[in-house]
C-alpha cells in the first residue's frame, strides 16, 4: 500500500502490524487465532515470503523506528502458524534481546529518577517512555534544577561524565551523561526546550501536570498526553523534519484512547506558537493510520481546522518519514518566531532566530567530516 511516496514492503508490514494492533486491542494469541481464520490475511500475504535475511532488513527499520516490541511479537505468532519454525524463534531472540535492553535501561531510568528526586533535583521523564512498551535509544528527562546542581549529582552518585557538547547543546540548556554500565546516553533538558532553547512558555506546567505511570515494575514520572504531544512535535516538526512509525503510534493511542484535552492543547501550543504545527502533525498521525485501518485517528474540528499540510506532503526516505522543509516547516517555523516577536519575548526570538545558521553550519559540517554532531 502506497501511503507515501518511497513506501516500501517493510514499511507496509510494520505498519499493517502497528495499526490492526491499535485498532483491535487483542493478545497475541487472538490476533494469531484472527489470522489463522483468515482475517489478518493481508498482514499474513506479506509475511509468507518473509527470508532470514528479509527479517535482518526489517529488523533495521523496527530499531530505527523503536517499534521492535510492538511489531516482532504478532508478527513471530503469524510465522509461527504458517510453519516458519526458524523465522519465528529468530524473531523472538531478537524481541528478547531487546527486552533484555529495555528491562536494562528502564531499571538505570527509575534508579536516576529516585536520585535525583532525593538531592533536590526533581525530573520528569520525557519522550523515551512515549513508545512503550518499546523504549528510545536514548533517555530523555527534564528538569527546573540548576544545570550545576545537576551535572555535581550526576558525577558523585553516578560517575557520570559529560558528553561533548555541541552548539545546539549548549543553546538547548541540554547535557548529555555517559553512565558506566548504561548503554545509552542520558539526556537531560534543564529549564528549557526546543533546538535552541527558545522554548519556556510550555515549560513552566510541564512539572506540574507530570503524572506517575507504571511501567514494568517501576513508577515514573511523565509528561501529560498534550505535553507529550508538544514536545514531540518540536523534536518532528521543527528539529529534526522526520516521523518515526512509533511516533504515529504513541500519538494515534492517546487520541484513540481520548487523552487529549483539545482545548489546553490548542491554549498551550498557541501561547508557544506551535499550534500549527501541532495540528498538522495530529493531522498527519489521523492520515497515516487511516490508510491501513480504514479509519483515522479522532480529532476535534479545532485541529483540523488548523491542518496547514497532510500526508501527501510526507515521503518515505533513509529509513524515516520524511516531512518537506520547504516551504511547509519554513512556514511553520517562521509562525514561532513571529509569536515570540509579538509577545516581547526578545530574548528567546534572538535564540530562536539562530536555528537557520546552526543548521546552515551542521549541513556544512556533516559535508564535510560526515558527523555535524559538534553543532547540532
Amino acid at each position: 500500500m502506497d501511503v507515501v511516496s518511497g513506501s516500501t514492503g517493510n514499511l507496509g508490514l510494520l505498519s499493517q502490524l502497528l495499526f490492526t494492533e491499535i485498532d483491535s486491542g487483542t493478545r497475541a494469541e487472538e490476533r494469531a487465532e484472527r489470522e489463522a481464520a483468515g482475517r489478518w490475511e493481508p498482514i499474513a500475504s506479506l509475511a509468507r515470503s518473509l527470508t532470514l535475511k528479509d527479517l535482518e532488513d526489517l529488523r533495521s527499520l523496527a530499531t530505527t523506528n523503536h517499534v521492535i516490541v510492538r511489531t516482532f511479537g504478532p508478527l513471530a505468532s503469524i510465522l509461527e502458524i504458517q510453519g516458519k519454525s526458524k523465522e519465528t524463534a529468530w524473531l523472538r531472540e531478537v524481541t528478547r534481546e531487546e527486552q533484555t535492553r529495555i528491562d536494562h535501561a528502564l531499571g538505570f531510568l527509575a534508579h536516576i529518577c529516585t536520585v535525583l528526586e532525593s538531592a533536590g533535583c526533581r525530573a520528569t521523564v520525557i519522550k523515551s517512555l512515549d513508545h512503550w512498551p518499546d523504549l528510545g535509544s536514548d533517555l530523555d528527562l527534564y528538569t527546573d534544577a540548576e544545570a550545576s546542581e545537576l551535572v555535581t549529582v550526576m558525577r558523585a552518585m553516578f560517575n557520570a561524565r559529560v558528553d561533548d557538547r555541541s552548539w545546539g547543546d549548549r543553546l538547548a540548556s541540554k547535557w548529555n551523561f555517559v553512565i558506566p554500565g548504561l548503554p545509552e546516553l542520558v539526556e537531560i533538558h534543564v529549564g528549557r526546550l526546543g533546538q535552541t532553547g527558545e522554548q519556556i512558555a510550555i515549560t513552566r506546567s510541564l512539572s506540574k501536570r507530570a503524572r506517575e505511570a507504571m511501567f514494568g515494575r517501576y513508577s515514573l514520572r511523565v509528561t501529560a498526553p498534550e505535553d507529550r504531544i508538544v514536545i514531540s512535535t518540536l523534536q518532528r516538526m521543527y528539529r529534526h523534519f522526520y516521523i518515526r512509525l512509533c511516533d504515529i503510534a504513541d500519538n494515534a493511542r492517546l487520541l484513540d484512547n481520548n487523552l487529549v484535552e483539545f482545548e489546553y492543547l490548542h491554549a498551550l501550543s498557541s501561547e508557544a506558537g506551535l499550534w500549527d504545527g501541532v495540528a498538522t502533525y495530529l493531522g498527519i498521525v489521523s492520515d497515516y493510520v487511516a490508510a491501513y485501518r480504514g479509519y483515522g485517528a479522532p480529532l476535534s474540528s479545532l485541529v483540523k481546522g488548523s491542518v496547514k499540510f497532510g500526508i501527501e506532503k510526507v515521503s518515505f526516505r533513509n529509513q524515516f518519514l520524511r516531512v518537506p522543509i520547504l516551504p511547509q516547516s519554513l512556514n511553520l517555523y517562521a509562525g514561532e518566531l513571529k509569536t515570540l516577536l509579538l509577545r516581547g519575548d526578545f530574548r528567546n526570538t534572538l535564540r530562536l532566530s539562530l536555528l537557520p545558521g546552526l543548521a546552515t553550519a551542521a549541513a556544512v559540517e556533516q559535508k564535510l567530516t560526515g558527523n555535524d554532531k559538534g553543532v547540532w
